[in-house]
């Protein structure tokens, strides 16, 4: 159990920067131009101007410059600009010229609206997600087809884009070139918990009520590991019941907590224990870790003090308190719900946490901070042991991955499941999109259902049912007056009612569905509109078997002609280091206009 890291000293040079070459940095280039233009163009910052709209070729011109961008695109549903990345050319002055992501951001900065305060940064999350992406395009990485029988950790470690809609969506600001091999999930490196004993005058341990301390540290540790941490503590004349047990990411305990922590560490309320001995691999998410020497095992979910996609990655000790009692709620409503438990939806439960506070940041900073955030730990249910014969997992992000030939995951999937697209799409809408729809018309309740968010469960590569994960912190009830147990008081949250609906529109029509659909078109032969009839069926059918929610169906309308257009990436680019106040996440929305709604043409007479 040594506690040295190899210093990078030792490491090759070289290795920092083996995956950058022309070709592949071309490649990648190209790639994240491609989304800008599309992403960009969606949610009405650039707007390129039709050259021959027949022909589907478009125009954009960089303000007070003679720069010129040419593409190909097809306008879809949602406002989805479907960019040839091949088509894609610029111009200077009438010349040819390289594609180059970052000069491209600079071209646009002013109506992007990039001020120079954020722009450096900015600049450093586009250049850390071109350095990822150069690495995900330049290693051998399995095909489509392969990923339609990989485990379920290959597939994840197999992801190539990450949030679909962000374009700086892999910053990681904080992990260095040595770390991005260690920690980052496409590195696939098995990854070693750091355990320190936190002294309780600090640390709060809470769980499921039928889930006790001892029980999780011996299910997790095991007796051996348990009584050599303990003798370590009595080696230093400290009484191990005077502390609690606490996994720490090895980058946070070697950046944040060893240094930040230092005076908790001099007197003892932190003592390193040394590395665990199982081997856990880093999730879509990052600071989520799969153990994969006992899949059976806890996920284990740490703070971890890098920025990345608008946020610092830490985990509030304040929310860590209520995290097992909310969890353990959700599922016993989930579990008394007899539509959902017919459907097989259910959630992988945050059963314990531990959250550490720092002294001197608690009573220096006043407001949110991240610095409040640096030390807390929970334990999440593994999916594995809910599998029944002949079923297997896959994270739903893999549904808009094209492997490094372009070739699409869902597309394999359907083909090897034997059959068609339509039959399959249905399927996958009832596992996936009609619960989601009964937990906000019947419970006011959402999630964050994007791709990273939800586990498949597959049969012959078809699914036949989904698991819902983090929850604690991205579950809210729609209500403000419910009348919740004072312990989960704080998912209930005052929304607009105007804007309840937007938990749909944005976040699955918008945020996953307009990915799809193309996907599904120009790799499994199946029209978009074909797809789009099969999300307004999967809505009425469930709203046909509910008619006491009639006037909840009537107020909240999935098939209104429009709805509201909102903005990941103009959040991002007003505010890169926090995107919005977690606690009243609706204030801080951006919003471009409207959309067409894609089900309001099958909306049915009344």
């Amino acid at each position: 159990m040594n506690t040295v890291m190899i210093p990078p000293a030792s490491q090759p040079a070289e290795q920092a920067s083996q995956h950058l070459n022309p070709e592949v940095w071309a490649k990648v280039n190209r790639l994240l131009l491609r989304k800008a233009l599309s992403e960009f163009a969606h949610e009405r910052l650039l707007r390129p101007e039709a050259i021959d709209a027949s022909e589907g070729r478009y125009r954009l011109g960089a303000p007070g410059q003679a720069i010129e961008y040419g593409f190909e695109a097809r306008r879809m549903s949602l406002d989805h600009w479907q960019i040839d990345a091949a088509s894609i050319s610029k111009r200077i002055n009438g010349q040819d010229a390289p594609l180059d992501a970052l000069q491209f951001i600079i071209e646009f900065s002013a109506p992007l609206g990039i001020g120079q305060a954020t722009m450096p940064l900015y600049l450093d999350e586009i250049s850390s997600t071109l350095y990822g992406s150069a690495f995900k395009h330049g290693r051998h990485a399995l095909s489509a087809d392969e990923l339609t029988r990989a485990d379920f950790q290959s597939v994840e470690t197999s992801m190539s884009e990450g949030h679909p809609s962000f374009i700086a969506n892999n910053g990681r600001i904080g992990f260095d070139a040595v770390d991005y091999r260690a920690y980052a999930p496409e590195a696939g490196s098995p990854i070693r918990l750091v355990w320190l004993a936190v002294h309780r005058s600090q640390a709060t341990f809470s769980s499921l009520s039928d889930l006790s301390y001892q029980q999780l540290m011996q299910e997790e540790l095991g007796a051996a590991t348990l009584a050599a941490f303990e003798q370590r503590l009595r080696a230093l004349a400290l009484d191990p019941d005077d502390y609690l047990l606490m996994p720490a990411h090895p980058w946070q305990w070697h950046n944040k907590l060893s240094i930040a922590f230092c005076a908790d560490v001099a007197r003892r309320h932190i003592v390193c224990l040394g590395y665990g001995e199982d081997a856990y691999r880093a999730q879509q998410s990052i600071r989520t870790l799969f153990n994969i020497s006992r899949p059976e095992k806890r996920y284990v979910k740490t703070s971890l003090s890098i920025l990345n996609m608008g946020f610092m990655r830490g985990l509030s000790p304040y929310y860590m308190l209520a995290t097992p009692a909310i969890n353990e709620w959700i599922k016993q409503r989930i579990d008394a719900d007899p539509y959902l438990r017919a459907n097989g939806f259910s959630i992988l439960r945050e059963v314990a946490s531990i959250g550490f506070r720092n002294h001197y940041y608690e009573s220096a900073i006043e407001q949110d901070s991240p610095y409040k955030k640096m030390f807390s730990a929970l334990w999440r249910e593994s999916p594995a042991p809910q599998l029944g014969p002949g079923q297997r997992l896959m994270t739903m992000a893999a549904l808009l991955h094209l492997d490094n030939d372009g070739h699409a995951v869902l597309a394999a999937l359907i083909r090897s499941s034997g059959l068609t697209p339509d039959d399959w799409v249905r399927r996958y809408l009832r596992a996936y999109l009609a619960p989601l729809l009964h937990c906000f018309y019947h419970h006011d309740m959402v999630f964050m259902p994007h791709g990273e968010n939800l586990i498949l469960v597959l049969e012959d590569n078809a699914p036949v049912r989904a698991l819902m994960k983090d929850i604690a912190e991205e579950t809210a009830i729609l209500d403000a007056n419910a009348a919740l147990p004072e312990k989960i008081s704080r998912l209930s949250v005052s929304v607009p009612e105007e804007l309840k609906i937007l938990s749909l529109f944005t976040d699955i029509f918008d945020g996953f569905f307009r990915y799809m659909a193309p996907i599904l078109e120009e790799q499994a032969g199946y029209p978009e509109q074909g797809f789009w009839r099969a999300v307004a069926d999967c809505v009425r059918d469930y709203q046909s078997g509910r008619p006491d929610l009639a006037e909840k169906f009537a107020r909240h309308d999935l098939f209104a002609p429009r709805f509201t257009l909102s903005c990941l990436n103009r959040l991002q680019l007003a505010n890169n280091q926090q995107m919005i106040d977690l606690a009243d996440p609706a204030k801080n929305l951006k919003f471009a206009g409207t959309l067409v709604n894609p089900i309001a043409a099958f909306r049915q007479p009344d």
